[in-house]
């Protein structure tokens, strides 16, 4: 279908699809279910691809009285997890026609100044994870309409939630180690405190509880490969039986603990196993290869902004945590044989 040198109109869309201008406005609206044939709608959708139609959103809020603009509130990006989580949840707000802003909390500074003049005026709505909910007072989210990542259902501002099955998680990292023999094991924690660490916490100590003869350490460390090394290195020397374990709370404090593990002359997973959580770039490219459990950031993502999108439509969002999956790799076997 040939371009015309002038930008493509909703008319034009219309007569190459041979419907109204009012069918093509519900089509790209996404409001037609119920009110064009799902035919129709691909039809007008086709037009517009092949016209290189955009629909001019300045003129649209003008009549809306709407940006349609989410900001996106994420911990400082320290790895490609929220990447992830960023890339998911625009590539579904760009299906429904709106953009993302995103707004990394920086860490250990507190929240950064309001990035907009108004977060209200400028904005639809906001999805933030729970790692980052201190920014929300500082630039107003709160008090638009609200979905939170990673956080708990019953205290999350009155937000709508979207969670990873954390839990689970946990329990089949601790029933892998459990089922290889592990008695004794190092928790390395991340010291944040956080809802969806706590999970992890709780978790871990109520699966290993129901084994007898278990026994947790727990070490905290910042999430930082060298907060990692320096806290599992000093939980190793501590006295007492050594673990035969590491569990860490992500796969960037396994790092820091592999390293910590050389230094101290300890073979990953002959003398001792480790285990992560995210399931990173970072956790095929260290040796061993890392066990952690799989979180999909992209669905997380895709899923707050369907949430959201609920949200703003007057619906109620799906309320189901997402699987998460244990990917068994080289840095867990057996507990050393006691000499």
């Amino acid at each position: 279908m040939a371009r015309s040198s002038t930008r493509p109109t909703s008319r034009d869309v219309a007569q190459a699809a041979g419907v109204s201008q009012a069918a093509v406005s519900l089509v790209l609206g996404d409001k037609w279910r119920g009110r064009v044939s799902e035919t129709t709608a691909e039809r007008v959708r086709e037009a517009a691809r092949d016209l290189g139609y955009r629909p001019n959103l300045a003129a649209r809020n003008l009549r809306l009285g709407r940006t349609r603009t989410v900001l996106l509130v994420v911990p400082a990006l320290t790895t490609e997890f929220f990447a992830g989580v960023y890339t998911g949840a625009a590539r579904v707000a760009a299906a429904h026609g709106f953009g993302v802003v995103l707004y990394p909390s920086p860490e250990g500074i507190g929240p950064a100044r309001d990035p907009f003049a108004s977060a209200q005026a400028a904005l639809d709505g906001v999805i933030a994870s729970s790692m980052a909910a201190d920014a929300l007072t500082a630039i107003r989210g709160d008090q638009l309409p609200l979905v939170m990542l990673d956080s708990d259902p019953t205290g999350s501002l009155g937000a709508a939630t979207v969670n990873l099955d954390i839990a689970d998680g946990v329990r089949q990292v601790t029933t892998h180690l459990l089922g290889l023999g592990h008695r004794r094991i190092l928790h390395l924690a991340a010291d944040v405190p956080s809802w969806t660490f706590e999970v992890r916490a709780r978790e871990l100590a109520a699966h290993m509880a129901t084994t007898p003869g278990t026994e947790i350490r727990t070490a905290r460390a910042p999430i930082s490969i060298d907060g990692a090394l320096t806290a599992t290195e000093a939980a190793l020397t501590a006295p007492g039986p050594r673990p035969t374990a590491v569990v860490c709370d992500d796969d960037k404090l396994a790092a820091g603990a592999y390293k910590a593990l050389r230094r101290l002359g300890l073979r990953i997973p002959d003398d001792i196993s480790v285990t992560g959580l995210d399931d990173l770039a970072l956790a095929t490219a260290i040796d061993p290869e890392l066990t952690t459990v799989r979180l999909d950031a992209e669905l997380f993502g895709e899923r707050g902004m369907h949430a959201l999108m609920a949200v703003l439509e007057g619906r109620e969002p799906e309320n189901r945590d997402i699987p998460v999956e244990l990917v068994v790799r080289g840095s867990t076997a057996p507990p050393p044989t006691p000499a």
